[in-house]
Protein backbone atom coordinates (compact mmCIF):
# COMPACT_ATOMS: atom_id res chain seq x y z
CA UNK A 1 0.00 0.00 0.00
CA UNK A 2 1.43 3.55 -0.58
CA UNK A 3 1.53 6.32 1.85
CA UNK A 4 1.45 9.53 0.40
CA UNK A 5 2.15 11.32 3.37
CA UNK A 6 5.43 10.09 3.85
CA UNK A 7 6.86 10.78 0.94
CA UNK A 8 9.34 13.59 0.47
CA UNK A 9 11.66 14.07 -2.00
CA UNK A 10 13.05 17.19 -1.68
CA UNK A 11 16.33 16.05 0.18
CA UNK A 12 19.78 14.66 -1.92
CA UNK A 13 18.69 11.19 -3.43
CA UNK A 14 20.98 9.05 -1.91
CA UNK A 15 20.81 5.84 -0.53
CA UNK A 16 20.20 5.33 2.90
CA UNK A 17 22.07 2.44 3.57
CA UNK A 18 25.67 2.64 0.84
CA UNK A 19 24.93 6.40 0.71
CA UNK A 20 25.57 6.29 -3.26
CA UNK A 21 23.66 7.89 -5.50
CA UNK A 22 23.61 5.64 -8.49
CA UNK A 23 20.47 3.47 -9.87
CA UNK A 24 18.01 5.20 -6.49
CA UNK A 25 14.50 3.90 -6.27
CA UNK A 26 12.27 5.66 -3.11
CA UNK A 27 10.46 3.02 -1.78
CA UNK A 28 6.79 4.07 -1.69
CA UNK A 29 5.39 3.07 1.66
CA UNK A 30 8.15 4.27 4.10
CA UNK A 31 10.06 7.06 2.10
CA UNK A 32 13.43 5.53 2.57
CA UNK A 33 15.57 5.78 -0.26
CA UNK A 34 17.68 2.63 -1.46
CA UNK A 35 19.76 1.25 -4.30
CA UNK A 36 19.12 -1.09 -7.05
CA UNK A 37 16.42 -3.87 -7.29
CA UNK A 38 18.48 -6.58 -8.19
CA UNK A 39 18.52 -9.38 -6.03
CA UNK A 40 21.78 -8.22 -3.85
CA UNK A 41 20.50 -4.68 -3.81
CA UNK A 42 19.50 -2.81 -0.67
CA UNK A 43 16.05 -2.21 -2.27
CA UNK A 44 15.69 -6.08 -2.70
CA UNK A 45 16.62 -6.71 1.01
CA UNK A 46 14.28 -3.87 2.37
CA UNK A 47 11.12 -5.49 0.80
CA UNK A 48 11.79 -8.61 1.90
CA UNK A 49 12.63 -7.76 5.74
CA UNK A 50 9.82 -4.39 5.84
CA UNK A 51 7.11 -6.20 3.57
CA UNK A 52 7.20 -3.02 1.45
CA UNK A 53 6.74 -3.88 -2.24
CA UNK A 54 6.19 -0.52 -4.54
CA UNK A 55 9.31 1.37 -5.42
CA UNK A 56 10.00 4.20 -8.16
CA UNK A 57 12.50 5.32 -9.79
CA UNK A 58 14.19 8.48 -9.30
CA UNK A 59 15.62 9.08 -12.45
CA UNK A 60 13.30 7.01 -14.90
CA UNK A 61 10.32 7.66 -12.85
CA UNK A 62 9.53 3.94 -13.79
CA UNK A 63 7.86 2.05 -10.60
CA UNK A 64 8.01 -1.66 -9.72
CA UNK A 65 7.19 -4.24 -7.19
CA UNK A 66 9.58 -5.92 -5.33
CA UNK A 67 11.32 -8.55 -4.96
CA UNK A 68 8.69 -9.72 -7.65
CA UNK A 69 10.49 -6.68 -9.93
CA UNK A 70 7.73 -6.23 -12.41
CA UNK A 71 6.71 -3.04 -13.34
CA UNK A 72 3.28 -1.10 -12.28
CA UNK A 73 1.62 0.82 -14.27
CA UNK A 74 -1.12 2.70 -13.20
CA UNK A 75 -2.19 6.31 -13.68
CA UNK A 76 -3.23 6.57 -9.57
CA UNK A 77 0.55 6.79 -9.87
CA UNK A 78 1.16 10.24 -11.97
CA UNK A 79 0.38 12.22 -8.89
CA UNK A 80 3.59 10.64 -7.39
CA UNK A 81 5.36 11.79 -10.54
CA UNK A 82 4.52 15.64 -10.70
CA UNK A 83 5.63 15.70 -6.80
CA UNK A 84 8.64 13.97 -8.11
CA UNK A 85 9.51 16.20 -11.07
CA UNK A 86 7.21 18.79 -11.07
CA UNK A 87 6.76 19.77 -15.25
CA UNK A 88 4.90 22.74 -16.78
CA UNK A 89 4.14 23.33 -20.44
CA UNK A 90 4.84 26.87 -21.86
CA UNK A 91 0.91 27.26 -22.20
CA UNK A 92 0.72 26.42 -18.27
CA UNK A 93 3.57 28.58 -17.88
CA UNK A 94 2.19 31.70 -19.55
CA UNK A 95 -1.24 31.36 -17.69
CA UNK A 96 0.44 30.88 -13.93
CA UNK A 97 -0.12 34.75 -12.80
CA UNK A 98 -4.26 34.70 -14.54
CA UNK A 99 -5.34 31.15 -12.93
CA UNK A 100 -4.55 32.06 -9.37
CA UNK A 101 -5.83 29.56 -7.44
CA UNK A 102 -5.62 27.83 -3.89
CA UNK A 103 -4.48 24.18 -3.69
CA UNK A 104 -5.32 21.88 -1.30
CA UNK A 105 -2.31 19.68 0.65
CA UNK A 106 -2.87 16.01 1.48
CA UNK A 107 -3.41 17.03 5.62
CA UNK A 108 -6.78 19.43 4.16
CA UNK A 109 -4.39 22.69 4.83
CA UNK A 110 -4.52 24.90 1.69
CA UNK A 111 -2.16 26.48 0.33
CA UNK A 112 -1.46 29.26 -2.94
CA UNK A 113 1.56 28.02 -5.70
CA UNK A 114 4.07 30.26 -5.28
CA UNK A 115 3.19 31.69 -1.83
CA UNK A 116 4.21 28.51 -0.06
CA UNK A 117 6.48 28.19 2.90
CA UNK A 118 10.48 27.39 2.84
CA UNK A 119 11.59 24.58 5.74
CA UNK A 120 14.23 26.44 8.02
CA UNK A 121 16.66 24.30 8.23
CA UNK A 122 19.63 25.41 11.01
CA UNK A 123 19.95 28.71 10.29
CA UNK A 124 18.89 29.05 6.61
CA UNK A 125 16.60 32.39 6.90
CA UNK A 126 19.36 34.31 4.26
CA UNK A 127 18.51 31.50 1.93
CA UNK A 128 14.25 31.47 2.48
CA UNK A 129 14.57 35.24 2.14
CA UNK A 130 16.37 35.25 -1.03
CA UNK A 131 14.21 32.30 -2.93
CA UNK A 132 11.15 33.97 -1.79
CA UNK A 133 12.01 37.17 -2.79
CA UNK A 134 13.54 35.92 -6.58
CA UNK A 135 10.50 33.96 -7.33
CA UNK A 136 8.50 37.05 -7.58
CA UNK A 137 10.34 37.85 -10.64
CA UNK A 138 8.25 36.41 -13.63
CA UNK A 139 10.45 36.42 -16.66
CA UNK A 140 12.74 34.66 -13.78
CA UNK A 141 10.30 31.94 -12.84
CA UNK A 142 8.98 31.71 -16.09
CA UNK A 143 12.84 30.47 -17.55
CA UNK A 144 13.60 28.03 -14.90
CA UNK A 145 9.70 26.64 -15.16
CA UNK A 146 10.68 24.95 -18.50
CA UNK A 147 14.24 22.84 -17.81
CA UNK A 148 14.57 22.85 -22.05
CA UNK A 149 15.36 26.01 -21.28
CA UNK A 150 18.93 25.06 -19.43
CA UNK A 151 19.41 21.66 -20.38
CA UNK A 152 23.19 22.36 -22.45
CA UNK A 153 24.15 23.74 -18.57
CA UNK A 154 25.95 21.10 -16.17
CA UNK A 155 25.63 23.02 -13.65
CA UNK A 156 24.29 21.09 -10.10
CA UNK A 157 23.27 24.50 -9.10
CA UNK A 158 21.37 25.82 -11.96
CA UNK A 159 18.58 22.29 -12.34
CA UNK A 160 18.74 22.46 -8.39
CA UNK A 161 17.37 26.19 -8.70
CA UNK A 162 15.04 25.18 -11.28
CA UNK A 163 13.45 22.18 -9.52
CA UNK A 164 13.16 24.19 -6.53
CA UNK A 165 11.19 27.00 -8.52
CA UNK A 166 8.83 24.84 -10.06
CA UNK A 167 8.32 22.62 -6.66
CA UNK A 168 7.09 26.46 -5.02
CA UNK A 169 4.96 26.54 -7.95
CA UNK A 170 3.57 23.53 -8.33
CA UNK A 171 -0.42 23.12 -7.45
CA UNK A 172 -0.12 19.50 -6.94
CA UNK A 173 2.39 18.98 -3.83
CA UNK A 174 1.22 16.50 -1.15
CA UNK A 175 2.41 19.32 1.43
CA UNK A 176 1.76 23.45 1.60
CA UNK A 177 5.27 23.82 1.99
CA UNK A 178 8.90 22.85 0.36
CA UNK A 179 12.07 22.05 1.77
CA UNK A 180 15.36 24.09 0.24
CA UNK A 181 17.35 21.07 1.58
CA UNK A 182 18.20 19.51 -2.09
CA UNK A 183 19.21 23.30 -3.12
CA UNK A 184 21.27 23.79 0.14
CA UNK A 185 23.68 20.76 -0.85
CA UNK A 186 24.02 22.58 -4.10
CA UNK A 187 25.01 25.65 -2.88
CA UNK A 188 27.39 24.64 -0.10
CA UNK A 189 29.35 22.32 -2.65
CA UNK A 190 29.44 25.24 -5.46
CA UNK A 191 30.38 28.26 -2.95
CA UNK A 192 32.93 25.82 -1.17
CA UNK A 193 30.91 25.82 2.17
CA UNK A 194 31.00 29.74 2.08
CA UNK A 195 27.71 29.25 2.84
CA UNK A 196 26.33 25.88 4.48
CA UNK A 197 23.69 24.84 6.19
CA UNK A 198 24.01 25.52 10.47
CA UNK A 199 25.61 29.24 9.99
CA UNK A 200 23.87 32.54 9.87
CA UNK A 201 24.79 34.41 6.74
CA UNK A 202 24.11 37.57 4.86
CA UNK A 203 21.70 37.47 2.46
CA UNK A 204 22.61 40.22 0.62
CA UNK A 205 26.18 38.35 0.02
CA UNK A 206 24.13 35.44 -0.87
CA UNK A 207 22.16 37.15 -3.00
CA UNK A 208 25.35 38.21 -4.92
CA UNK A 209 26.60 35.47 -5.42
CA UNK A 210 23.59 33.09 -6.55
CA UNK A 211 23.22 35.85 -9.25
CA UNK A 212 26.37 36.10 -10.60
CA UNK A 213 27.14 32.11 -9.84
CA UNK A 214 23.80 31.21 -11.86
CA UNK A 215 24.94 33.93 -14.80
CA UNK A 216 28.09 32.43 -15.04
CA UNK A 217 26.73 29.06 -15.58
CA UNK A 218 23.77 29.77 -17.70
CA UNK A 219 26.27 31.62 -20.23
CA UNK A 220 27.04 29.99 -23.52
CA UNK A 221 29.71 30.48 -25.60
CA UNK A 222 27.64 32.06 -28.45
CA UNK A 223 25.39 33.81 -25.86
CA UNK A 224 27.70 36.05 -23.02
CA UNK A 225 24.28 36.83 -21.68
CA UNK A 226 21.76 35.26 -19.53
CA UNK A 227 18.13 35.37 -17.98
CA UNK A 228 19.93 36.80 -14.67
CA UNK A 229 21.24 39.74 -16.76
CA UNK A 230 18.09 40.49 -18.95
CA UNK A 231 16.20 40.93 -15.41
CA UNK A 232 18.32 42.84 -13.33
CA UNK A 233 21.95 44.60 -14.80
CA UNK A 234 22.03 47.94 -15.06
CA UNK A 235 24.74 50.26 -15.62
CA UNK A 236 26.09 53.06 -13.55
CA UNK A 237 27.97 56.46 -14.62
CA UNK A 238 30.26 57.38 -11.59
CA UNK A 239 31.94 60.72 -11.57
CA UNK A 240 35.35 61.31 -9.07
CA UNK A 241 36.94 63.86 -7.78
CA UNK A 242 39.91 63.99 -5.76
CA UNK A 243 40.82 66.67 -3.54
CA UNK A 244 43.35 69.31 -4.50
CA UNK A 245 42.73 67.59 -8.01
CA UNK A 246 40.55 69.44 -10.73
CA UNK A 247 40.35 66.91 -13.15
CA UNK A 248 37.32 64.22 -12.85
CA UNK A 249 37.24 60.29 -13.71
CA UNK A 250 33.86 59.30 -14.96
CA UNK A 251 33.92 55.92 -15.59
CA UNK A 252 31.01 53.54 -16.02
CA UNK A 253 29.79 49.77 -14.13
CA UNK A 254 27.48 47.21 -14.41
CA UNK A 255 25.25 46.67 -11.35
CA UNK A 256 22.93 43.80 -10.32
CA UNK A 257 21.64 45.54 -7.05
CA UNK A 258 21.76 49.32 -5.59
CA UNK A 259 23.28 50.10 -2.17
CA UNK A 260 21.80 52.05 -0.60
CA UNK A 261 23.28 54.98 2.60
CA UNK A 262 21.14 54.78 5.76
CA UNK A 263 21.80 57.92 7.63
CA UNK A 264 23.84 57.64 10.89
CA UNK A 265 22.01 57.10 14.41
CA UNK A 266 21.65 60.15 16.83
CA UNK A 267 24.33 59.57 19.45
CA UNK A 268 21.95 61.51 21.85
CA UNK A 269 18.87 60.15 23.96
CA UNK A 270 15.11 61.23 23.64
CA UNK A 271 13.97 63.54 26.80
CA UNK A 272 12.61 59.95 27.82
CA UNK A 273 16.27 58.76 28.24
CA UNK A 274 15.33 56.06 25.27
CA UNK A 275 17.45 55.70 21.89
CA UNK A 276 15.55 57.58 19.06
CA UNK A 277 14.60 55.51 16.21
CA UNK A 278 14.47 58.05 13.31
CA UNK A 279 12.62 57.41 10.09
CA UNK A 280 13.66 58.18 6.31
CA UNK A 281 11.88 58.25 3.43
CA UNK A 282 13.12 55.65 0.25
CA UNK A 283 13.12 58.48 -2.20
CA UNK A 284 16.00 60.40 0.05
CA UNK A 285 18.11 57.36 -0.16
CA UNK A 286 17.36 57.04 -3.53
CA UNK A 287 19.18 60.97 -4.40
CA UNK A 288 21.71 59.07 -4.47
CA UNK A 289 21.57 58.18 -7.79
CA UNK A 290 20.26 61.12 -9.22
CA UNK A 291 23.80 62.42 -10.55
CA UNK A 292 24.08 65.71 -8.37
CA UNK A 293 24.25 64.23 -4.96
CA UNK A 294 27.72 64.09 -3.39
CA UNK A 295 28.97 61.06 -1.49
CA UNK A 296 31.97 61.10 0.11
CA UNK A 297 34.63 58.56 0.33
CA UNK A 298 38.01 57.72 2.59
CA UNK A 299 38.92 54.37 0.67
CA UNK A 300 41.32 53.88 -1.31
CA UNK A 301 41.90 57.81 -1.29
CA UNK A 302 39.49 60.52 -0.39
CA UNK A 303 37.27 61.63 -2.97
CA UNK A 304 33.88 63.06 -3.48
CA UNK A 305 31.43 61.00 -6.08
CA UNK A 306 28.50 61.49 -7.80
CA UNK A 307 26.59 58.42 -9.29
CA UNK A 308 24.07 58.24 -11.99
CA UNK A 309 21.61 55.20 -13.37
CA UNK A 310 21.78 55.99 -17.39
CA UNK A 311 20.73 51.98 -18.19
CA UNK A 312 18.22 50.71 -15.85
CA UNK A 313 17.33 46.78 -15.63
CA UNK A 314 13.74 44.88 -16.04
CA UNK A 315 13.55 44.77 -12.04
CA UNK A 316 15.48 47.07 -10.04
CA UNK A 317 17.12 45.50 -6.30
CA UNK A 318 17.79 47.88 -3.67
CA UNK A 319 19.54 46.87 -0.46
CA UNK A 320 20.06 48.74 2.98
CA UNK A 321 22.62 47.71 5.10
CA UNK A 322 21.92 47.80 8.75
CA UNK A 323 24.70 45.92 10.44
CA UNK A 324 28.30 47.38 10.85
CA UNK A 325 31.22 45.83 12.33
CA UNK A 326 33.42 48.41 14.31
CA UNK A 327 36.23 47.12 16.64
CA UNK A 328 34.52 45.48 19.39
CA UNK A 329 31.13 44.12 17.87
CA UNK A 330 28.76 44.45 15.38
CA UNK A 331 26.22 47.54 15.32
CA UNK A 332 23.45 48.00 14.22
CA UNK A 333 22.15 50.70 12.59
CA UNK A 334 17.75 51.38 13.63
CA UNK A 335 17.02 54.03 11.12
CA UNK A 336 13.23 52.84 9.94
CA UNK A 337 12.97 53.50 5.76
CA UNK A 338 9.35 53.93 4.93
CA UNK A 339 8.44 53.20 1.18
CA UNK A 340 4.52 52.97 -0.79
CA UNK A 341 3.94 49.25 -0.79
CA UNK A 342 2.12 49.66 -4.34
CA UNK A 343 2.70 52.31 -7.40
CA UNK A 344 5.78 53.36 -6.48
CA UNK A 345 7.10 55.79 -9.16
CA UNK A 346 11.17 55.99 -9.42
CA UNK A 347 10.94 58.07 -12.45
CA UNK A 348 11.70 61.62 -11.39
CA UNK A 349 15.20 59.41 -8.75
CA UNK A 350 16.31 57.54 -11.86
CA UNK A 351 15.54 59.50 -15.32
CA UNK A 352 17.07 56.91 -16.91
CA UNK A 353 13.71 54.34 -16.09
CA UNK A 354 12.20 54.13 -19.71
CA UNK A 355 8.57 55.50 -20.28
CA UNK A 356 5.40 52.68 -20.36
CA UNK A 357 3.67 52.61 -23.11
CA UNK A 358 -0.17 53.21 -22.99
CA UNK A 359 -1.71 51.11 -20.67
CA UNK A 360 1.62 48.97 -19.50
CA UNK A 361 3.58 49.89 -16.31
CA UNK A 362 7.03 49.86 -15.41
CA UNK A 363 8.32 47.20 -13.20
CA UNK A 364 10.70 47.49 -10.58
CA UNK A 365 11.84 45.02 -7.87
CA UNK A 366 12.38 46.04 -3.61
CA UNK A 367 15.28 43.92 -1.93
CA UNK A 368 15.71 45.07 1.99
CA UNK A 369 17.54 43.49 4.83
Amino acid sequence: MVEFQVLDFHFERFCSVSLSNLNVYACLVCGKYFQGRSQKSHAYTHSLEAGHHVYINLLTEKVYCLPDSYEINDPSLDDIRHVLNPRFSRAQVNELDKNRQWSRALDGSDYLPGMVGLNNIQKTEFVNVTIQSLMRVTPLRNFFHIPENYQHCKSPLVHCFGELTRKIWHARNFKGQVSPHEFLQAVMKASKKRFRIGQQSDPVEFMSWLLNTLHMDLRTSKDASSIIHKCFQGELEVVKEFQGNENKEISRMSFLMLGLDLPPPPLFKDVMEKNIIPQVALFDLLKKFDGETVTEVVRPKLARMRYRVIKSPRYLMFHMVRFKKNNFFKEKNPTLVNFPVKDMELRDYIPSLPRAPEGEKVCSSLFVY
